[in-house]
């Protein structure tokens, strides 16, 4: 069975830091890119960052600079260190794993920037 477990969400002031991580178990983790997706309240949702089987990241532009998308295989985890938060980064984040022929999703993680 596979999973996808993010931690790491929570409550924290603009101008803050938080860290997400994403478990996966089930999959052959290494041949998965792995992204961060989020969903703000009555938006859609949208490509955070990603990251390849060969460790190459792209991020979405209003979050470059701000947020790092990293991976340890020998753990099975991707992870998202948000760092320069503001309020319009609350949202739901969501742990992706793709490859060509199948995608998998957690359950996501909630993170609040306010003050």
């Amino acid at each position: 069975q596979v999973q996808l477990v993010e931690s790491g969400g929570g409550l924290v002031q603009p101008g803050g830091s938080l860290r997400l991580s994403c478990a996966a178990s089930g999959i052959i983790f290494n041949v998965y890119t792995m992204g961060w997706y989020r969903q703000a309240p009555g938006k859609e949702s949208e490509l955070v960052a990603t990251i390849t089987t060969g460790h190459s990241t792209t991020y979405e532009s209003s979050v470059k600079g701000r947020f790092t998308i990293s991976r340890d295989n020998a753990e099975n985890t991707v992870y998202l260190q948000m760092n320069s938060l503001k309020p319009e980064d609350t949202a739901v984040y969501y742990c992706n794993a793709a490859n060509r022929f199948r995608a998998y999703w957690g359950q996501g993680t909630l993170v609040t920037v306010s003050s």
